[in-house]
């Protein structure tokens, strides 16, 4: 599948995220290296968020590792007015989610679980 087909894929799997799960105010997928893959998301500092993912990636992979929980799947951070939810989205990606507060977090778990295993056709590779 050529590159721009399977960035219409994962946009469209972040955009079925947003309408699907109430209170869920964005959506994107950041590489490991911390640039942004995808995303649906608006008033957020893009480049930002997708940075401090993949520094949060990094230290939740030490410890799982230092803790022998194998490797890292995802992370959930609560704030006064919400909560971040990070997702292992294969080798080179992580699928994080915005949401406010009293967003169902059970709600989110499960898609964002379902959503880190994308079709083939949305491999997540990294690739714009």
């Amino acid at each position: 599948m050529a590159p721009e087909a399977e960035a219409e894929d994962v946009l469209a799997e972040l955009r079925r995220l947003r309408a699907g799960v109430p209170l869920l105010s964005g959506a994107l997928v950041a590489g490991i290296d911390g640039l942004v893959l995808a995303h649906d998301t608006a008033d957020v500092a893009l480049e930002r968020v997708a940075a401090l993912t993949a520094a949060a990636l990094g230290v939740a992979t030490r410890m799982t590792e230092a803790t022998g929980r194998g490797g890292f799947g995802e992370l959930l951070v609560r704030g006064e007015s919400g909560c971040i939810a990070s997702y292992a989205a294969g080798p080179s990606a992580v699928l994080t989610l915005l949401a406010e507060d009293g967003a169902d977090v059970a709600a989110l778990h499960l898609e964002g679980r379902r959503a880190r295993r994308p079709p083939p056709s949305a491999r997540w590779s990294g690739t714009p």
